[in-house]
């Protein structure tokens, strides 16, 4: 019981940090919706793939570390600050002023990790290149993700493809970027997981006009959530998505949500 109890700790917190990464790509695109297709997609796609970091990267030691090393100064730059005017104290070589050169920089760091190193930092960075390219060539970007869904590495896989079907909603390629959500949906990948690409199907098929569709969608999410239970029959806690799901299905179709199996009580509170 104790070995299980660890096992579930572990999985929780696996499942808190991918889910905790998806939300954070939610709230750049909300912030940012109207504000250029290129500006987001270079962003999102940076912290879709943190969750490749976090399962890949950090993990690896020995003559790892090298590459490891490489990685890190790639995601660096991917991920520093764009201003007009850079901030005191930030390094030449980390001060960008357009999305533009700062994805061109993080595209020449990760070519390198591409040409030196073995699997999966290849992989790993190859990602890293066509979601960056998304800024500086979309049309080779779009094209290089497409392929990337189709690699023997499932994360890369998995988060190529959806990296692929954001890009597809942000050019209102919704038939393709339903598609795509469904079949991760069906992959249900550690990384993404059915609950997250059925999330961002449920907003696609809003997108199209979909109400009814979307709204059964996000109500069997949400009672296949509150109604699971671990192997000691308690309730399993309701992971960001799912939170997500339900303040989605309370906005679009209030009397379906009122309909929903209350959330369970978190242990230790109590009226």
């Amino acid at each position: 019981m104790a070995g299980y109890k660890k096992k579930r700790a572990r999985e929780l917190q696996h499942d808190r940090f991918r889910d905790t990464t998806m939300s954070m790509l939610d709230r750049v695109g909300d912030r940012l919706e109207g504000k250029g297709r290129h500006i987001l997609y270079g962003l999102g796609g940076v912290l879709v793939l943190l969750v490749l970091i976090y399962f890949g990267v950090r993990w690896q030691r020995g003559h790892t570390q090298e590459a490891e090393r490489a990685m890190g100064r790639g995601i660096k730059i991917a991920t520093a600050d764009v201003a007009s005017t850079p901030p005191p104290g930030v390094g030449g070589d980390l001060t960008f002023t357009t999305e533009q050169e700062r994805a061109q920089k993080a595209i020449d760091e990760f070519r390198k990790v591409e040409a030196k190193y073995g699997e999966p930092y290849k992989s790993q960075a190859k990602l890293f290149i066509a979601t960056n390219l998304l800024v500086v060539d979309r049309p080779k970007g779009l094209t290089d993700l497409s392929a990337l869904g189709g690699s023997s590495n499932p994360e890369v896989a998995a988060l190529a493809k959806f990296a692929l079907a954001q890009a597809k909603v942000a050019d209102n390629s919704l038939d393709e970027a339903a598609a795509l959500y469904s079949e991760l949906a069906k992959q249900n990948a550690a990384v993404v997981t059915a609950d997250t690409a059925n999330l961002h199907l449920a907003r696609v098929y809003q997108k199209q006009g979909k109400k009814k569709e979307a709204a059964d969608l996000l109500f069997n999410m949400i009672e296949a959530g509150r109604k699971a239970k671990d192997a000691d029959g308690k309730p399993v806690p309701e992971g960001p998505a799912v939170r997500e799901a339900a303040e989605d299905l309370q906005k679009i179709d209030p009397a379906r949500y009122a309909q929903l199996t209350p959330a369970a009580r978190p242990m230790g509170l109590s009226l």
